[in-house]
């Protein structure tokens, strides 16, 4: 067993992290984290209104106008990104407590997860020397000195999901920094302790006043951030449901955004791939954070022949998976996040029923397990591709396996959807595997398995969402393109 820990290992849970202070809120209004795993209070957090959304908004705004942090030079806000890739770094035990407890992510597993962490925020600042922030461009008259100048886009709200909150913090918070945005990190009620500990980071490492300001706020709050016309970009990870609402509000007010949304990817299995292997692979991905990953493969089209063959190899594979406390390092799945989550998760396992797919394994609550958020990894066979299991993301661990007439078939059933997140190619011939996955449309694919790779960038397609998070391509959306035209070149300009 690992060390269980019960004290959430934050500070001023009761405040909000506003203008390089701990500031009190506007009201008396908290949110509880409940433990997922137990259904015991965990810790309680002090609940934004409009009035602190707007008080973090001004100093946010003013931080930008006024202060120091936009007018440095990528090179100085880099020494920041390596301050804070240290102070994360040191933190992991906590998060190893902290990210179990809130999303249900196996404790074994935070580790690892949690190297990427101060990597991504290392790997901007090194971007600070080698993205070409001044270039030059030649003029249309060739006369003249033209430059194009990378600016900051200003102030950014960015809005944090409950499933993988630190690092998605990472993702938004790291590019934008190095680009010279300010922002109000907006935590979810659900999850909401990696944003103080980033909070606490921040002032430990003292950037300066208004750069990073921390809160948590429902939905009903969060929509003033976004309505906010001194914000000027918004940033959000989440529902697809959500992300239309919030591009609808920054369309009509020329805001910018970027969506991280839903998604609904196809593991397409070709011929040559040996099932066994195919649902060992399927299986620990499946059991990632319980399933509650936007990127999970959970349509698995497989050649209409193999069809039975691929659901027994998953049904046997997903009912040896040991369900229960994530801290128990013999588990190998954890619990759902909330309760209203797994309400949601038990009323798709019952559509796929009544819209005629078979359950092959899973599909009901551990009769072992009387406290916390846990269903079983589920697989259902003969699934249509046209139904609602097959079309809306669950969020969940529940496998649909659809079968196809032949390679056109499957590549047709895994376009045949309003999603376009991720993809994978089930075969051991990586010429194939390029030659089928450049026919699916989809922001990442991966031969044998999820390979999204925030290193190069990850997005999505379609109702997937717009822009990239990751890479040079993360730091793109923080960014304004300047162009400067004149008579000569100046003293300082680049070559």
């Amino acid at each position: 067993m690992t060390k269980q820990s019960r004290k959430a290992p934050v500070a001023n849970s009761g405040k909000f992290y506003i203008g390089g202070k701990w500031v009190d809120p506007s009201s008396t209004a908290t949110i509880d984290v409940i433990e997922a795993a137990t259904e015991e209070l965990y810790f309680t957090v002090a609940e934004a209104r409009a009035a602190d959304i707007a008080r973090a908004v001004e100093a946010a705004r003013r931080a930008f106008d006024e202060g120091p942090w936009p007018r440095m030079s990528p090179g100085r806000r880099a020494e920041y990104l390596r301050a804070i890739a240290q102070a994360v770094a040191e933190r992991t035990d906590d998060l190893v407590q902290l990210w179990p407890r809130e999303s249900g992510i196996l404790a074994s597993v935070v580790p690892t997860v949690m190297e990427e962490i101060p990597a991504a925020f290392s790997y901007y600042a090194d971007l600070a020397d080698r993205y070409p922030f001044e270039q030059a461009a030649p003029t249309s008259s060739g006369e003249g000195f033209g430059m194009i100048v990378g600016e900051p886009v200003g102030v950014v709200g960015a809005i944090i999901p409950w499933n993988t909150p630190m690092p998605l913090i990472a993702y938004k918070l790291a590019p934008a920094l190095l680009a010279g945005c300010t922002v109000i990190l907006k935590a979810s009620p659900e999850a909401p302790g990696a944003a103080y500990v980033m909070a606490e980071i921040a002032d430990q490492v003292g950037l300066p006043e208004g750069v990073v300001n921390v809160l948590t706020a429902d939905r009903e709050a969060s929509e003033t951030l976004v309505r906010d016309h001194r914000v000027d970009k918004i940033s959000f990870t989440g529902s697809t449901a959500v992300g239309k609402m919030i591009g609808g509000i920054m369309a009509d007010r020329v805001g910018r955004y970027s969506l991280e949304l839903g998604g609904k990817s196809a593991a397409v299995i070709l011929e040559d791939m040996d099932l066994a292997e195919a649902a060992e692979k399927l299986t620990g991905a499946t059991c990632f954070v319980s399933g509650q990953i936007c990127a999970s493969l959970t349509r698995i089209v497989v050649p209409r022949h193999r069809h039975d063959e691929m659901v027994e190899a998953l049904a046997d594979r997903f009912s040896r998976v040991k369900i229960g406390n994530p801290f128990d390092t013999s588990v190998g799945m954890g619990p759902l996040a909330t309760e209203r989550q797994r309400e949601r998760v038990e009323g798709y396992i019952e559509i796929g029923k009544a819209e005629g797919a078979t359950v092959a394994t899973g599909g009901k609550r551990p009769k072992d397990l009387t406290r916390g958020w846990f269903v079983e990894p589920t697989v259902f066979g003969n699934v249509d591709n046209s139904s609602k299991i097959a079309q809306e993301e669950i969020f969940g661990p529940v496998l649909s396996v659809i079968p196809a007439a032949d390679e056109d078939d499957a590549v047709r059933i895994a376009n045949d959807t309003v999603f376009g997140l991720n993809a994978a190619v089930f075969t051991h011939d990586a010429d194939r595997a390029r030659e089928v996955g450049r026919r699916l449309r989809a922001g990442t694919v991966g031969q044998n398995g999820n390979r999204a790779d925030f290193g190069i960038g990850f997005g999505g397609f379609k109702q997937s969402g717009i822009g990239r998070e990751g890479g040079v391509a993360g730091l793109l959306p923080y960014l304004e393109n300047k162009t400067m035209v004149f008579d000569e070149k100046p003293r300082y300009a680049p070559d």
